[in-house]
């Protein structure tokens, strides 16, 4: 097929863009001796191939006259075939664009995508989805605002579009699994009733899965292996992705809901020397990768799938930043989170062997940092890569809130293990202030979760000692195998009824722990209705019912009482406060932060790290007079314990003792009354504003936590009272008149 010369275009915008009456193409390629525009039928059908003009700052252009959107194409790139020095160019490969808004036909894995001496010259296109020319979608966006929640105020919904509707009864058969099923009714009541803020949406950007998971008869379900960047992913659409998606952020918006996107920059589906060239490496691989210094036939491997995207070259994050544009300003999301964050700000240091160290100030930060388009929006880090180096906790610029693991672990031994390290408790519920209290960040840098999308749901977590990743085809030797789970005296599913209830207890406290905690609360959908993926800690290749949300098993009791935490977290400012906790005088008088040990008096440095009484408390005063001084108590241990109730009046609004956490009354008709209940219920109203607490304090800092070294008067008026096994209780003081 003999190549016609296209009329020159315009160098910019990268990609296909209408207007004119035809298409302008422009594709970066600072190696290429010639560029091929190659057109097919909607059949697949290679029509018409067209020569691209160029380079012109090594960009490469051409005009296509009288064509529009609906055109299918894709490039071929002709220049040096040179492994050793990173140059990987070969016009066999039909390349995608990397600025494709949609795709056309399905990709499949066949050896004409891979470099093999053997294969080199096969043809792969028929392998090969194609991009498609998109014009300016009409749709409507009837006034469409950003809701612009404050961190301090969000609480996150991890989700995966499909797997939230794909079981729902009320959700329409045909919208089940699609973006259109997230926005629908019946999903949209589920998220008003929990009082969620915003829903971060596993990737939906256009990706592809592994072959050895082909293989397997496996796929990539969460889609962690992204092929376009600026194109909604065709599995969650019926047939327009692009306004599909659109009505859900919309819908979503109504009802006050933000939209969160895990986008993955971090790598490509091209994976090592060995993978297969599908876009970027036959591009310029040298411009767009992380190379190995000593041999640039490998690829400097940060993220664990076998490569690893430069962000700090130009035109990869030009790349990065067209895409992060493009979902803010056409597609109106509110924010992302960054999947191995750490790897975009690797950067090569000169006369160096390592291609990329972290650097807070690395381009790509910086280039975020500036751009006005993305002024405002959510940015959360995954603050970690795979390689040496890349474990950034707490090291990322003001305006990032960053996953913190640090929370998920500990709050996970506090409860499940042996041993109770009260003092890391404390400082992760207050903000873990030894990770993010400098350059002027705020307790919500923190992300608090103790389940993701990664790992064990929160039923599991107590239900399982061992990871059960049989399904996934690797004999059990994949995912995480230190997960600080308990199974309570049985592994699974059991009938035994003092094990399920510890079980039920264990949950409870902590989802409290979570939503009670300073920084964003992240939500595990799944969770507050008792998911299981029966023990599978890495369903990342499950398309199935272990990884859909089970709707008809729902624990109706735990989403109430997900909903009651997330509606007091709500209600009460001192739980979600912008600033740090200092253990000093609020506004109205009163401190905002004592520590209390099991004997109602301050918490005395040598007693926070402690084996034996694991109970202690919390007290965050009131900041003006419409607030109410809280106490919190946590009682971690496997056996009933006392504490002694500071002196006041104080109404209990939290027992997580309760199925709905709902205070047991005594004229409940509903459930057993128990002596230890109605001790605690005795308790009565708290702590009024002339109490002791209102004591200056010297500050003692200890894991974090803030305590006093001045100790509290005995408590007039009280006596030890017994908290139940695994119990968290919440009270709110009497407001003054």
């Amino acid at each position: 097929m003999k190549d016609e010369k296209l009329p020159k275009g315009r160098v910019w915008p990268l990609g296909a863009s209408c207007h004119d009456g035809g298409v302008n193409f422009a594709l970066f390629s600072s190696g290429a001796r010639s560029v091929t525009l190659c057109v097919f039928d909607t059949d697949g059908h290679e029509t018409h191939r067209y020569a691209m003009n160029g380079p012109v700052n090594n960009v490469w252009h051409g005009f296509l006259p009288n064509t529009g959107t609906g055109l299918i194409y894709g490039y071929r790139v002709d220049g040096p075939y040179d492994p050793s020095r990173g140059l990987r160019y070969n016009p066999a490969r039909l390349l995608l664009d990397p600025y494709a808004r949609r795709l056309q036909g399905q990709f499949q894995w066949h050896e004409s995508h891979l470099d093999r001496p053997d294969t080199q010259m096969d043809d792969n296109a028929a392998y090969m989805p194609k991009a498609v020319v998109t014009g300016v979608h009409e749709f409507d966006w009837e006034g469409d605002r950003r809701p612009n929640i404050p961190m301090c105020e969000s609480v996150i919904y991890e989700v995966h579009v499909k797997g939230f509707t794909q079981s729902h009864p009320d959700v329409p058969a045909e919208l089940r699994g699609t973006y259109e099923g997230m926005a629908s009714p019946a999903a949209i009541a589920h998220l008003k009733r929990l009082g969620v803020t915003a829903v971060e949406l596993l990737p939906v950007q256009e990706s592809v899965s592994e072959g050895t998971l082909i293989e397997m008869g496996l796929c990539n379900y969460w889609g962690y292996n992204t092929l376009a960047f600026f194109a909604p992913d065709r599995r969650f659409a019926r047939q327009d992705p692009v306004n599909e998606f659109r009505h859900m952020v919309k819908e979503l918006h109504r009802h006050g809901i933000e939209v969160i996107l895990d986008v993955v920059y971090n790598h490509t589906p091209e994976g090592d020397q060995r993978g297969p060239t599908l876009s970027w490496r036959g591009l310029d691989n040298q411009a767009y990768y992380h190379l190995s210094r000593q041999d640039p036939a490998y690829y400097a491997n940060y993220t664990g799938t076998g490569n690893s995207v430069n962000a700090s070259n130009y035109v990869a994050l030009q790349m990065i930043m067209d895409s992060l544009r493009y979902w803010v300003q056409e597609m109106h999301v509110d924010g992302f989170r960054f999947d191995l964050a750490s790897v975009l700000g690797r950067v090569a240091l000169p006369n160096s062997n390592d291609p990329g160290r972290f650097d807070r100030y690395a381009p790509f930060f910086q280039a975020v940092r500036q751009d006005p388009a993305l002024a405002g929006i959510k940015l959360i880090a995954e603050p970690w890569d795979a390689a040496g180096g890349g474990y950034q906790l707490g090291a990322y610029l003001p305006g990032w809130s960053e996953w913190n693991d640090r929370f998920r672990d500990t709050t996970r031994c506090f409860w499940l293990q042996p041993h109770k390290d009260r003092g890391a408790f404390a400082s992760q519920i207050s903000g873990a202030s030894e990770q993010f209290h400098h350059d002027g960040r705020c307790p919500q840098s923190s992300i608090n979760f103790i389940t993701s999308h990664d790992g064990f749901t929160l039923n599991d977590l107590v239900s399982y000692n061992q990871k059960h990743n049989e399904p996934n085809g690797e004999d059990n030797r994949d995912g995480h195998n230190d997960n600080h789970s308990w199974n309570a005296g049985a592994e699974g599913p059991t009938d035994d009824p003092d094990i399920n209830r510890t079980r039920a207890r264990l949950k409870r406290v902590m989802l409290a722990s979570l939503l009670l905690s300073q920084g964003t609360p992240m939500l595990t959908a799944g969770d507050e209705m008792g998911r299981t993926q029966h023990g599978n800690n890495n369903a990342y290749n499950q398309d199935n019912a272990i990884s859909w949300l089970d709707w008809k098993s729902a624990d109706e009791d735990l989403i109430g009482f997900t909903a009651h935490l997330i509606h007091l977290r709500k209600k009460h400012p001192q739980l979600h406060l912008p600033i740090w906790l200092l253990g000093a005088p609020t506004a109205s008088g009163m401190l905002d932060v004592r520590w209390l040990n099991s004997q109602g008096q301050s918490m005395p440095a040598e007693q926070w790290n402690q084996d034996g009484d694991g109970v202690f408390a919390q007290i965050l005063g009131a900041h003006n007079d419409d607030e109410q001084d809280l106490l919190i108590v946590f009682n971690p241990d496997g056996e009933n314990r006392p504490f002694v109730m500071p002196e006041g009046d104080w109404t209990m609004v939290l027992d997580t003792n309760q199925a709905d956490g709902q205070p047991w009354r005594a004229n409940s008709t509903e459930g057993e009354v128990d002596e230890t209940m109605t001790q605690i219920m005795r308790l009565g109203l708290a702590i009024n504003k002339n109490s002791k607490l209102r004591a200056p304090v010297v500050k003692c800092k200890t894991q974090g936590a803030t305590s006093s070294d001045v100790p509290a008067a005995k408590p007039k008026g009280t006596s030890a009272r017994t908290l139940r096994p695994h119990s968290v209780y919440m009270f709110v003081a009497r407001r003054k008149g």
